[in-house]
C-alpha cells in the first residue's frame, strides 16, 4: 500500500522551522560523533539522513501522545520541545541528568515530553508502546503511541508478537519503521524475503504504509493519517519510511567493513537536507545568507549547551540508593548509610 498524497500542512514558517530543526539536527550528530572519538562522551548513536522522517513523523504528532525510542530519536525529542541542555546532560551523565547517570549515553527518557526510555535490546520499545496504547484505550484517552524502530527489529520476538496483539484489539499504536537497509552489518536481503517490510502488516489485518523517508511532507501525511485512524478507533499503521543512515549504526560500529563508499555516496545525493533546502530556496524562503545564519546558530547553541554539561557537577553518589523503592525498606537505609560513612572516610580529615 503507497502512502496517501501528502496534503500541505507543512508551509512557510513552519517548513522553515522544519528545516532549521533538522540543521541543528545535522549538526548536533557530526559533534556528537568527535565528541565520542575523543573520549568525552562513552556512546552515540548516529541518525545523519534519517531527519526527514524524526522531524516529519514528530511534528505529526500531538503533545498527549507517547513516544517510544530505539536509540537514535533525540531529534523526534528536541521536536516535543526537550531542551538541548538535557539532551547533552544525558550524554555526559552529569548531576543534571534525569536518569542521573543510570542509563548508557543516547538512552534519552524525558517524562514532562511523553517520551519513553530508550532500551539497548532490539525491539522491546514495540511491545511497550502497544500496551501503553492499551491502556489509554481503556481509559478512554484521546491520544496514540509511536513505536520507533529499525529494519532488523522486524525479525524480533517483540516486533511479531506487538504486531499481532495491536491487529487483534485495535491498539491505537503507530509503528514507524526506518528501514535503513542495514540490521548493522546484516543488508536487509538476508533478512527477509517479504518484497517490502510494510507488507508485514498484513498477516495481523491492519494496513501497511511505504514512504519516502527522505520527503518530510511524506513522512508527516503518512503519520497524520495514521493517527487518525488509530483515534478513530481502526487501529494501527505500519509505516516503513524507506532511508539511508550516513554514518555507522553506533560508535561501536566500522561500516567500512561491510558497505562501500560508492553506495554511501548515492545515498548522500538524496539528502533529505538537501532536498528540504532546495524546496525553501525554490519558493523564496531561504537564501545562502539564511542558510549560513542556521547553520551558525546550531553549532553555537550545541557548543554552549556542551560547556554547561561539562561544567556541571557529576552525579552524586548517594543518588544510587534513590527510586529503588516507593518507601525505602531498612536494609536499603542501612546500605546509604555505610556508604555515605565510607565516602566521608576517602575524604579523609577536613
Amino acid at each position: 500500500m503507497e502512502a496517501p498524497a501528502a496534503p500541505d500542512a507543512l508551509a512557510g514558517p513552519r517548513l522553515v522551522q522544519a528545516y532549521r530543526t533538522m540543521v541543528l539536527a545535522r549538526a548536533l550528530d557530526e559533534r556528537c560523533l568527535s565528541l565520542q572519538r575523543q573520549g568525552r562522551i562513552g556512546f552515540y548513536a548516529p541518525h545523519a539522513g534519517q531527519e526527514a522522517t524524526l522531524v516529519g513523523s514528530a511534528l505529526a504528532l500531538e503533545p498527549e501522545d507517547w513516544v517510544f525510542p530505539a536509540y537514535r530519536e533525540l531529534t523526534v525529542a528536541l521536536v516535543r520541545g526537550v531542551p538541548l541542555q538535557g539532551i547533552f546532560d544525558q550524554l555526559f551523565g552529569n548531576a543534571r541528568d534525569l536518569s542521573k547517570g543510570r542509563q548508557m549515553p543516547n538512552h534519552f527518557a524525558f517524562r514532562d515530553q511523553h517520551f519513553v526510555s530508550a532500551s539497548s535490546p532490539i525491539g522491546t520499545q514495540i511491545s511497550q508502546a502497544v500496551g501503553a496504547a492499551m491502556a489509554a484505550k481503556y481509559r478512554k484517552g484521546s491520544l496514540a503511541t509511536i513505536a520507533y524502530f529499525g529494519d532488523g527489529a522486524t525479525s524480533s520476538n517483540d516486533f511479531h508478537a506487538g504486531m499481532n496483539f495491536a491487529g487483534v484489539f485495535r491498539a491505537p499504536t503507530i509503528f514507524l519503521c526506518q528501514n535503513n537497509e542495514w540490521a548493522i552489518s546484516l543488508p536487509r536481503e538476508r533478512q527477509t524475503r517479504s518484497a517490502t517490510l510494510a507488507m508485514k502488516a498484513e498477516a495481523y489485518g491492519f494496513p501497511g504504509v511505504v514512504v519516502d523517508g527522505n520527503d518530510l511532507r511524506a513522512v508527516h501525511a503518512a503519520v497524520r493519517a495514521a493517527r487518525a485512524r488509530a483515534l478513530a478507533g481502526e487501529g494501527p499503521t505500519l509505516i516503513e519510511a524507506q532511508v539511508y543512515r550516513f554514518g555507522p549504526h553506533s560508535t561501536s560500529d566500522d561500516p567500512h567493513r561491510y558497505r562501500s563508499d560508492a553506495q554511501v555516496e548515492e545515498a548522500r545525493r538524496r539528502d533529505p537536507l538537501l532536498r528540504l533546502k532546495m524546496e525553501l530556496v525554490g519558493a523564496g524562503l531561504l537564501n545562502d545568507e539564511a542558510e549560513a545564519k542556521y547553520a551558525e546558530e546550531a553549532r553555537a547553541e550545541i557548543a554552549a549547551a556542551i560547556g554547561q554539561a561539562e561544567a556541571a557537577a557529576p552525579v552524586e553518589p548517594l543518588s544510587l540508593f534513590d527510586d529503588v523503592f516507593a518507601r525505602p525498606s531498612r536494609r536499603l537505609e542501612e546500605e546509604r548509610a555505610a556508604c555515605r560513612a565510607e565516602l566521608e572516610a576517602r575524604k579523609g580529615p577536613a
